[in-house]
């Protein structure tokens, strides 16, 4: 039994304020009023709530902002402009705050209160009071209207900000779409160098990959990321894309959504069942990443199992989030030390807030 895992991505906010779900209520009461709903594939079958992360031990999280702008004539959902897309984030944040107002969640900013938060639930015996600790990110930028903005999000605790999302943004081109970084997205970098941001790569199209990688000098990971080699997708990373990362110290976050765990998946028509998927596959994922990287040491957990989708779009065997400690036992049948399973767990993303987060 993990004492503590770290999920490097959640999009809790997210679903608070778009798809007005009371995430503190448990699971099944959730899933009983949205009975009858029909306007998103997830009612129903969502498998992220506060009790549930309680049960599971994922005590801490990067907990996302998120508002896309989408331009005139583009067929991808968004605000229609990036001051309505800081208003959004606005809110977000509004809502971060009054949960820990109401002694869910607690901020951390720093490595100290990180470490501190840390170690309260891994000697902890009973975890369903405690508070789940976050740090901030947020998942395309387009929502930065100008750099005092950024330095205003980095003041409300911003620690990490992946530069795009789906197709063109203000700052470059994310996924299925092509191109490097926009001169705007450079000066982003530097600002996000100067502010001490971790860069976020997640999201970012290979020219842009590439293009952030070769002129960003600040910190670097992926956190919710799986292998193209197994999921051939231009969202996922290849291999020599998974190789520079290891070498820039970065951690990958492995993501449970079924469409980047196998070949073949069509969105919104295949079923977990087409492919027999259960969360062992995940451990292919992982032992590619660790094959390359030669060690354990750079990956982790980025579930992003309330990003958009269910059950509906994950392995049959995952029902809630509190099942990722079941885990464990297929990762240690491969081989996995111990030690192995808790830097995957929580180590490894631990030790690299221990070295990067100012």
């Amino acid at each position: 039994m993990a004492s503590l895992i770290f999920d490097a991505h959640l999009d809790l906010s997210m679903n608070a304020m778009e798809w007005n779900r009371d995430i503190r209520l448990p699971q099944v009461e959730i899933r009983r009023r949205e009975l009858g709903m029909k306007d998103l594939p997830d009612r129903t079958r969502n498998t992220v709530c506060l009790p549930e992360m309680r049960r599971g031990r994922i005590g801490l999280c990067v907990a996302t902002q998120i508002a896309r702008y989408s331009a005139r004539f583009s067929s991808l959902p968004g605000w229609r402009s990036p001051e309505q897309a800081w208003a959004q984030t606005q809110g977000q944040l509004a809502w971060y705050r009054t949960m820990e107002d109401c002694g869910e969640l607690v901020q951390l900013r720093n490595w100290p209160e990180v470490e501190a938060h840390a170690k309260l639930w891994q000697e902890a015996t009973v975890t369903d009071k405690l508070p789940i600790g976050y740090l901030l990110s947020l998942e395309g930028a387009d929502s930065i209207l100008s750099w005092k903005h950024l330095e205003k999000t980095r003041a409300d605790g911003l620690i990490a900000m992946g530069p795009v999302h789906y197709g063109p943004g203000i700052y470059g081109h994310g996924t299925d779409d092509e191109g490097p970084l926009t001169a705007k997205g450079h000066e982003l970098l530097k600002e996000m160098d100067r502010l001490g941001i971790i860069l976020d790569v997640t999201h970012l199209c290979d020219e842009s990959f590439w293009d952030a990688l070769g002129r960003f000098q600040g910190p670097v990971w992926a956190s919710h990321h799986n292998c193209r080699a197994l999921a051939d997708w231009n969202r996922q990373l290849a291999d020599d894309q998974i190789k520079a990362l290891v070498e820039r110290g970065a951690v990958i976050g492995m993501a449970f959504d079924a469409i980047m765990m196998v070949h073949g998946w069509t969105h919104r028509r295949s079923t977990p069942q087409d492919f027999n998927l259960k969360m062992e596959k995940i451990c292919e994922h992982i032992d590619h990443i660790c094959q390359i990287a030669g060690n354990a040491r750079h990956v982790g957990i980025g579930t992003d199992l309330d990003g958009g989708y269910g059950t509906e779009q994950t392995p049959m065997d995952l029902d809630s989030i509190a099942d990722l400690v079941t885990l464990v036992g297929p990762l240690a049948q491969r081989g996995y030390s111990p030690e192995d399973i808790d830097g995957i767990f929580q180590g490894n993303f631990l030790r690299f807030l221990r070295e990067n987060l100012k």
